[in-house]
């Protein structure tokens, strides 16, 4: 049976399908408004695991999350990702993993989602500008300050999570991954062997028309939505997978949580095995 759910860093255990509040809108008004209530739904139907950023909306999205689930229950772990700044020429956004920037962001991150220390904090992208060892140092020096309590990556390669193990312990992994785009399954494999927990971002979509026909035929067969076979296929497809769908409605929140209740069986998950080569 397949467990739901999993222990980032050996420790801090949360439920395996979890929410990605990228897509919450921010801007005063209606939406708004509908955003903090579907947070607040996630988290009524059991949501543990929130993932923002400092790229979304400039910290506007923690802002939001902390406004609609502060003060926070009891094994609630937002994890939010700093290294991406409006530091480009023109102000525009570009990955930026200087000490300085890294240290300012996860301040800013602990005022706007109020709390005293990031139990989860991911560095957005690899900066090629800036040493490693200086990225990943910034942040173990913020664990040991307290502001941090695990540390993760995103869009590394097998290389890349090799070497940052030599300098942090890395609790997480955040690369794109679902089921018709797999050109990450070496990482996954790695994070596998290590125990690393892996949160696949855009977790569902959808490649030519014969691929979206298949998952259609088994949705139906199942009695299912192609998006719930999507991801219960991730769900099913590694324990330390923690698929992050995100959506600012509160029908599609739903939706996508009674993914875990579905079971895929040996035939369904061979016919969708078959859809994207492994890379």
């Amino acid at each position: 049976m397949t467990s739901t759910t999993f222990h980032i860093g050996k420790d801090l255990r949360v439920r395996r399908l979890g929410f990605g509040a990228m897509r919450l809108p921010t801007e005063p008004g209606p939406a708004r408004e509908a955003a903090l209530g579907v947070a607040r739904r996630a988290v009524e139907l059991g949501v543990t695991l929130i993932d923002t950023a400092h790229l979304y909306g400039a910290g506007a999205n923690e802002e939001l999350l902390a406004e609609a689930l502060h003060p926070y229950p009891e094994g609630l772990l937002i994890t939010t990702k700093v290294g991406v700044a409006r530091s480009g020429p023109a102000g525009e956004w570009k990955v930026d993993g200087r000490p300085a920037v890294l240290r300012d962001q996860v301040d800013q991150a602990l005022r706007r989602l109020r709390v005293q220390r990031i139990e989860l904090l991911q560095l957005h992208r690899v900066d090629p500008e800036t040493p490693l060892a200086d990225q990943l140092g910034t942040l173990g020096e913020l664990r040991a300050e307290g502001k941090i309590g695990r540390i993760g990556l995103s869009e590394v390669t097998v290389a890349e999570l090799d070497q940052a193990r030599g300098f942090v312990d890395v609790a997480s992994v955040q690369n794109r991954y679902n089921l018709l785009d797999r050109e990450h399954e070496p990482v996954l494999a790695a994070c596998e062997a290590a125990g690393i927990a892996f949160l696949p971002w855009r977790p569902v979509t959808w490649g030519e028309s014969g691929a979206q026909a298949e998952i259609a035929a088994v949705a139906a067969e199942l009695g299912a939505t192609p998006t719930q076979v999507a991801l219960a296929w991730l769900l099913g497809r590694s324990p330390v997978i923690l698929p992050i769908p995100g959506t600012a409605r509160t029908d599609h929140l739903e939706e996508n949580l009674a993914a875990e209740g579905l079971a895929l069986g040996p035939a369904h998950r061979d016919r969708l095995d078959r859809l994207a080569a492994p890379a």
